[in-house]
């Protein structure tokens, strides 16, 4: 277990951003090889030709059986660790407008350790199963696009065509040494929707002579806090965030344009469709209402789009089963979905559209998760600079916990 701590801790040192994680897929390349698997570096295919493909694909063989997949993330974010830990990462990197830190924010570094240590207990007792285990080595997850890159250069059709997909991601609201199992949505769908508002600008002393769009904006911004409250039913979680405002160069000029960046979070594809479309309907009709001229209407584009993460209940049900065996019923909780999204529902959605199940992994200090539970004490979260999992025993948990669920999938 100690070397498996201190492979989590060089991963949490050196952490890369999405499409750069050329190291850290060479170690994760390195140690499949050694393992036995069939190992390709450099898979994927991005839309930008400036994306370097990283994925890493490793394949054992072990006789007739299913073929399962597993996945795991290795990119890291754009934050400056703020944790204290003696292992802290200190990588910084050139931003747009100027150096920023870089940090496993995520745990990502978590996942990958779990992955590395499950291969070496899937290569290593070879009795208890039988059929073909691929290990996916993912990018840019945090961008959205990692999972779309692996299935565009072919995954499912250049290696084994999978009958199961297993992931697991950890979680702050469950503590290390536990897991949490949930059936259906466990993650949002993300759209990532840009509007600009048009107006007609001016000087700041004569309002009257202008059609203000930071005016216009501000009136959506209140505006579309109510698609949340007052349109959507309140069994369904829904998020809408405006994260971005930006307008004007000076005091005194009222400026020709507003532009607000959003993110909408929806658990499904009706759901989705509503948010988005009344999102247009009150950006169009707030500036109509100030009397902008149709020519000048708001523009609105949605990108960076991904469907929620849907667990099979078949497949669900039957891992959580197998980790209530290896673990024991006590550490085996019911888990909670998200407003968070991931790429990993994408693995789903491609021929032969394979049964997918993503579990939690606890990350959390007991004692500390017992606080924030009974109390409300404060415990930073995925993608806060603060967000530090306790690597003993979610790693051990993790291991246990992910070679006994593809296990049980290709019993002898």
């Amino acid at each position: 277990m100690a070397s498996w701590i201190e492979t989590y801790k060089h991963f949490h040192e050196n952490p890369e951003l999405s499409t750069q994680e050329k190291q850290t897929s060479a170690i994760v390349a390195a140690n499949l090889r050694n393992l036995g698997y069939e190992v390709t570096e450099h898979f994927g295919q991005y839309s930008s030709p400036d994306a370097l493909p990283y994925g890493v694909v490793g394949v054992l063989r072990n006789g007739p059986g299913p073929t399962v997949y597993v996945r795991t993330d290795m990119d890291a974010l754009p934050v400056t660790e703020n944790t204290g830990l003696p292992y802290a990462s200190r990588v910084r990197v050139k931003g747009t407008d100027s150096e920023v830190g870089v940090m496993h924010a995520c745990g990502h570094d978590l996942h990958m350790t779990v992955f590395l240590a499950t291969a070496k207990m899937l290569s290593e007792d070879k009795t208890h199963w039988s059929g073909t285990v691929v290990m996916i080595g993912q990018p840019a997850e945090e961008l959205g696009q990692g999972a779309a890159s692996l299935l565009n250069a072919g995954l499912f059709t250049k290696f084994p065509k999978p009958d199961y997909v297993l992931a697991l991601h950890d979680s702050p609201a469950v503590p290390a040494g536990k897991v949490a199992w949930i059936t259906g949505a466990i993650l949002a769908g993300s759209d990532s929707v840009d509007i600009t508002f048009r107006g007609y600008g001016g000087h700041g002393a004569t309002p009257q002579l202008t059609k203000d769009p930071i005016v216009i904006a501000s009136e959506f911004v209140l505006a579309v806090q109510t698609i949340v409250s007052r349109e959507m039913n309140p069994l369904e979680p829904t998020v809408v965030t405006v994260g971005s405002f930006h307008a004007g160069t000076k005091h005194n000029i009222i400026p020709d344009e507003a532009h607000l960046q959003l993110t909408v979070r929806t658990m499904n594809p009706a759901q989705r469709t509503k948010v988005l479309s009344a999102i247009s309907r009150m950006a169009k009709g707030i500036s109509a209402a100030a009397g902008v001229p149709e020519e000048r209407a708001p523009t609105i584009e949605i990108k960076n789009n991904s469907v929620a993460t849907v667990n099979d209940a078949g497949l669900t049900q039957r891992i959580t089963l197998s980790l209530q065996q290896a673990l024991g019923k006590d550490n085996v909780m019911t888990g909670q979905p998200v407003m968070a999204s991931e790429d990993f529902s994408l693995y789903a959605l491609a021929d032969p559209k394979p049964p997918t199940t993503m579990f939690w992994l606890g990350a959390s200090d007991p004692a500390k998760w017992k606080d924030f539970t009974e109390n409300g004490a404060r415990m930073p979260g995925l993608h806060s600079s603060e967000f530090a999992p306790v690597p003993e025993p979610a790693i051990r948990t993790g291991v246990k916990a992910m070679t006994s669920a593809v296990e049980d999938l290709l019993k002898n």
